[in-house]
């Protein structure tokens, strides 16, 4: 829970979805998550790297069936902001995508769309910015699936950074995407909107388990144990709040797996009773 993000793989009945880092993100615990408290943090100490940092992974969930690639969400891109000690994030770097797409045997072609949570710029790197050496960004080739209202209110997101150029530079290629809209075999589009005007958790569906790819709706496990905590940049933190405490009933349920994009290197885990608290159990292979 304190390390960088690796390469991770599961294997649900036809489907393997595995994570694909692109960077690394750290978060003032405080600062990102202006609700909690330095009390707070200090009975969470499994949560904060040596500097008392949240370390947050940044990548992308590759969803493979039947020969077929689907991407959610597309990185940082390779760029860092090496921010300093003050504000609620100290560091950001991506890069790593591409690399490790390769080693996983995928060349951006083989994807044949990319479906994005929400357009905040660590999740839309690759989108928009060109493949190194290249003129155009390296899935260009494929539909951009972005739920309606995110398109549709894409003026609330340059607040939260999303320049003009970044949606520019996407807008040829984005498709719209409905509530419950299957994008992809098995997989189907869940709005859950608070971190962003239309943000969409994916929800992947086999015959024996279900995973959900729910985004931005929660950046570190610590956040089980408090769904109260809103991240900074939440566009509405009551609708943020309303969909983190749904999430977490959700995630006790059995069979049903959840994947989250910033948890450092536990991207899928299960909600389990632990003592009197609720606890992120990492699942892996």
């Amino acid at each position: 829970m304190r390390k960088p993000a690796t390469v991770r793989s599961l294997r649900l009945g036809e489907t393997t979805v595995t994570y694909v880092p692109d960077g690394v993100c750290r978060l003032t615990p405080t600062g990102w998550f202006p609700a909690s408290t330095d009390e707070d943090w200090a009975v969470h100490p499994e949560y904060l790297d040596e500097a008392g940092n949240v370390v947050a992974g940044i990548g992308g969930l590759l969803v493979e069936r039947d020969g077929r690639a689907l991407l959610i969400d597309a990185g940082f891109g390779p760029h860092s902001y090496p921010t300093g000690p003050e504000g609620p994030v100290t560091e950001i770097q991506g890069g790593a995508l591409l690399d490790n797409l390769a080693r996983l045997g995928r060349a951006p072609t083989d994807v044949e769309a990319v479906a994005f949570t929400h357009l905040h710029v660590d999740h839309v790197g690759w989108g928009w910015l060109p493949t190194p050496g290249g003129d155009r960004p390296p899935f260009a080739h494929a539909p951009y699936l972005v739920s309606e209202p995110e398109w549709t209110q894409r003026e609330f997101l340059e607040a939260a950074g999303t320049g003009a150029d970044i949606l520019d530079a996407m807008a040829p290629y984005v498709r719209t995407v409905t509530d419950g809209e299957e994008i992809f075999p098995g997989v189907r589009v869940r709005l859950s909107a608070g971190h962003s005007p239309g943000h969409a958790s994916y929800v992947v569906t086999t015959d024996d388990r279900r995973l959900i790819a729910f985004g931005d709706a929660m950046h570190t496990p610590a956040q089980i144990h408090h769904p109260d905590w809103h991240a900074a940049p939440d566009h509405d933190t009551t609708a943020s709040t309303e969909a983190r405490r749904g999430l977490v009933a959700e995630l006790q349920e059995p069979d049903t797996i959840g994947f989250g994009v910033h948890f450092a290197d536990v991207p899928f885990g299960r909600v389990r009773q632990d003592g009197d608290r609720l606890a992120w159990v990492p699942v892996d292979a």
